[in-house]
């Protein structure tokens, strides 16, 4: 069992939400656990409920009127996204409060559907934090990820390669989103080997034997089913022009490593390093998310070579090291940003395990870091 940090029954309280996330991030299970006595919920993957309501959206009012509750929610709204136009009127002439949720955003964004004209706010639930799991154990997670039904498991590695076929399957398949699904798996390979890197569209081309225009339409894919996620560059600074191209995550290590066929990480490695940069950037995400701060969460690298690895918002700075010892070597990227004179905190964490401040820089211990940013200490926002 793991706790959630994410409050359903708070949100709505406020208003009706779109939720999103991808699928098995326990959407559903948090929807019984938390508003069981307090919700109507209509599950979409019910094919009874899917053909009545995709062939008569205008009975959506009936059923509510039917089953008298706090909230409905209806789950997997994208795939009658004519819905929305029931729950539009329904939440202006009835004052209904509405919890969508969804495993993929691609109807909804390109499908020119209503969304709700701000009558519902969007919230994210994501794989699992650190600060969610009871003795978080960091190689494990390096390993198999945050997906609820794989941290849990006595065989992460079998759940994983379900969960990818099943996501291959149903998420592209189903959806008719790609026709050219060897092509397309040839792509997930290469798209996660580089995960944590910046995007380079003419790269990946090549090594996947994929047009560009194509491989460009398939990260595209990956955000709209929440599979991925971009990290913008910062190019706030002056006296170093930053350059332009976004770095791309996988959602979940577990995942990236499944489809990059990764299935060891050693300490040490260029490739935990990578891993362990990725985990702080699901971390950062998530924490703004779920503290509703809207604030970007960027990167910095210079067209000199000069790099620090996540901004948050304006003011916090955070390079990531798995280093044991830290040294002036691992500080240069900090220091250059610092000269700009825009970010208020800069953070260097680590696998050094002596906390301390070397001028206007924190150097701080990994777990101190997560404890100090989930008790909300670090000012972010």
């Amino acid at each position: 069992m793991f706790q959630r940090i994410l409050d359903l029954d708070c949100l709505l309280q406020k208003k009706s939400f779109f939720l999103f996330g991808p699928r098995a991030t326990g959407k559903s299970f948090l929807i019984r656990q938390e508003l069981a006595k307090k919700a109507f919920v209509i599950d979409l993957l019910r094919s009874d409920l899917y053909l009545r309501l995709s062939a008569h959206p205008e009975v959506l009012e009936g059923m509510i009127e039917s089953n008298a509750s706090d909230y409905v929610v209806i789950d997997e709204v994208q795939k009658i996204p004519q819905l929305l136009n029931e729950v539009h009127r329904l939440i202006e002439n009835k004052n209904i409060t509405f919890l969508l949720t969804g495993s993929s955003t691609r109807k909804l964004r390109h499908g020119y559907v209503n969304l709700l004209a701000g009558r519902a706010w969007e919230a994210n639930l994501f794989v699992l934090t650190s600060q969610e799991i009871e003795d978080f154990d960091l190689d494990r997670y390096l390993h198999f990820g945050g997906l609820p039904v794989v941290y849990g498991s006595q065989y992460p590695k079998e759940e994983l390669l379900a969960y990818v076929n099943t996501y291959l399957k149903e998420e592209i398949q189903a959806e008719a989103i790609v026709r050219r699904i060897p092509a397309f798996s040839r792509f997930l390979q290469v798209s996660a080997l580089t995960s944590g890197t910046t995007l380079n569209f003419s790269s990946v081309s090549n090594d996947t034997g994929i047009a560009v225009s194509t491989i460009r339409e398939y990260y595209q894919i990956l955000e709209d089913t929440l599979i991925g996620f971009q990290v913008p560059v910062f190019q706030k600074t002056q006296k170093r022009k930053a350059i332009a191209t976004s770095k791309f995550y996988f959602f979940d290590l577990g995942v990236r490593n499944t489809l990059a066929q990764i299935s060891l990480i050693e300490p040490k490695t260029d490739m935990y390093g990578q891993a362990f940069e990725h985990f702080i950037a699901l971390e950062l995400r998530a924490y703004i998310s779920y503290r509703r701060l809207h604030l970007p969460l960027t990167y910095w690298r210079t067209r000199q070579g000069f790099e620090v690895d996540f901004i948050v918002g304006d003011d916090t700075a955070i390079e990531v090291k798995t280093t044991q010892i830290v040294s002036e070597k691992h500080l240069k990227g900090l220091r250059y940003l610092a000269q700009e004179k825009i970010c208020k905190n800069y953070y260097l964490i680590s696998h050094d395990k002596i906390t301390r401040k070397d001028g206007e820089i924190n150097l701080i211990y990994w777990e101190d870091f997560l404890k100090a940013l989930w008790a909300d200490e670090l000012g972010l926002g």
